[in-house]
């Protein structure tokens, strides 16, 4: 690309990125001199840079819990549990003790009482000792490489806890497996909405739950 060219080229995106209004990253914005070229080559590299995180995070974490769901199912087998599949046409409140399954949708009645809309849980649990009528054991599989989006990420169980609780009754047991960064602000808050938790790293933890 020659020199012109790629001077336009940086033009257009620097019209592109003002658009934006972050004096933060586009620093030429409340001043009367123009932009240099390093100052535009710095936001574009900033813009790009999160623009990456945004398309490559949810993939990350996507490969990741299905790496997660991997060792609970390990976990579960050695312990004589069987995988159902959505073939088999079981739904959750009619599984069979000693059973479990993934992604399994769960119906749950909205605020307004009438409609009802289903939400996948990753993992459904139903332990060997359960009795006929209780319901299975949900968990959600998480994973952070830092502490910063899990503050974030946090109202997403509580909410899911809510919508389950409003639908089954207080009896529901929805439960988080944890893997890397989360902090005692993440599971406090977690604790309070009556969300416990075991780690991936202290899998036999789950025994704790009556698996």
């Amino acid at each position: 690309m020659s020199s012109v060219k790629a001077d336009q080229e940086l033009e257009k995106i620097a019209a592109v990125i003002e658009r934006l209004a972050d004096p933060d990253i586009f620093v030429w914005l409340n001043r009367a001199a123009s932009a240099t070229k390093a100052e535009i080559h710095r936001a574009a590299t900033i813009i790009a840079d999160r623009l990456c995180g945004a398309v490559t995070n949810p993939i990350i974490r996507n490969a990741q819990e299905q790496r997660q769901l991997a060792v609970i199912q390990a976990y579960l087998e050695q312990r004589g549990y069987r995988r159902l599949h959505p073939g088999d046409g079981i739904k959750f409140n009619s599984m069979p003790s000693g059973t479990f399954s993934f992604r399994m949708n769960v119906p749950i009645k909205q605020t307004n009482g009438v409609q009802s809309i289903n939400i996948p849980i990753d993992a459904v649990i139903m332990p060997k000792a359960a009795k006929r009528g209780d319901l299975p054991l949900f968990f959600e599989a998480k994973s952070a490489g830092d502490f910063t989006n899990t503050n974030k990420r946090r109202k997403e169980e509580a909410v899911k806890m809510a919508q389950l609780r409003h639908t089954y009754g207080p009896n529901v047991r929805f439960n988080l497996f944890l893997c890397g960064y989360f902090d005692s602000g993440y599971l406090g808050y977690e604790a309070a909405e009556g969300i416990d938790w075991a780690w991936e790293h202290r899998i036999d933890d789950l025994s704790l739950f009556g698996i």
